[in-house]
């Protein structure tokens, strides 16, 4: 009687060991993201918190129309949302990264997304990939998009979303070609889904080119706008006075005040599927923290 008892009780641990073991929690997570068209200036809510709403701008014109400093804050508060989402994007990936070299065994999606960023990034040392996925203050980001945009009036920007004047030498992606030539040859630029796309791109270029070797050592150590300006100087051939124009823009428009703002976490959104042996019993949305549906 006594083995018989042992025996039930052991074979009701087994199958809660089963179902331990063949029970998980799956969580997926994303930014409830808007999308807006901003063919008028009026589509652009301007900032007035710290914590900024991921609204995703497009065909942002007539800003141009407006009194300069009106035009300034437009511009400003169409950009910053996105430039937020471009460096969450950089984290979320620089974070996914550590976590793939942290592992004894890769699975076979963990090799792909490594070879697939150090393809993006120009690099096969894990340590350097994370090195370079790294962002930089919002202000800098601001300025040089101000500057490359012409405060977002460029045929380039509002037909191309292509807030920086990356050029583009493959013929079979989205582009747009130049009204300028050099040397006899045509100029294409790319072209963008959405501005923050461009931001993601720009990020990639400073991360990968040599001619910014020196500012991506000074990223490592340091936030200081005013010690990674000059580090920039290669990114026009104006070199010094370009610089200086960066921090004249930062410094009249207060674009400091920026590098502070940060995604509203109201808008995060974490799935979480529960499943067992391979089953979905359960899906839960918790948006900012708050469970907002509960789907048996």
């Amino acid at each position: 009687m006594r083995k018989t008892i042992i025996f039930v009780i052991l074979l009701i641990l087994v199958g809660f060991a089963a179902v331990l073991v063949n029970f998980s929690i799956d969580k997926t997570h994303y930014i409830k993201t808007r999308e807006v068209l901003a063919n008028h200036p009026d589509s652009i809510a301007l900032l007035d918190d710290t914590l900024v709403a991921p609204v995703l701008y497009h065909e942002i014109e007539g800003i141009d129309q407006l009194p300069p400093d009106q035009a300034k804050l437009k511009f400003i508060s169409a950009l910053l949302p996105s430039i937020l989402l471009a460096k969450h994007r950089i984290e979320d990936e620089r974070n996914k990264i550590r976590e793939i070299l942290n592992k004894p065994i890769w699975l076979k999606e963990d090799s792909a997304f490594y070879f697939a960023q150090s393809e993006f990034y120009k690099t096969a040392s894990g340590e350097l990939l994370l090195r370079r996925m790294k962002t930089h203050p919002n202000s800098i980001i601001l300025a040089q998009a101000a500057v490359e945009s012409g405060w977002g009036t460029s045929r380039i920007f509002q037909q191309a979303n292509n807030l920086f004047g990356i050029w583009s030498y493959r013929s079979g992606e989205p582009r747009i070609k130049s009204i300028y030539s050099r040397n006899g040859q045509a100029i294409y630029l790319r072209k963008y889904d959405d501005v923050s796309a461009s931001i993601y791109d720009y990020f990639g270029l400073v991360a990968r080119s040599r001619a910014y070797r020196r500012f991506r050592e000074a990223r490592d150590t340091t936030d200081n706008v005013n010690v990674l300006l000059p580090y920039l100087k290669y990114y026009s051939e104006r070199r010094e006075e370009y610089v200086e124009q960066l921090a004249t823009i930062i410094r009249q428009n207060r674009m400091m005040q920026y590098d502070d703002y940060r995604l509203d976490p109201a808008y995060f959104v974490e799935e979480r599927t529960v499943k067992l042996f391979g089953y979905v019993i359960d899906t839960v949305v918790v948006v900012g923290g708050v469970i907002v549906d509960d789907r048996q």
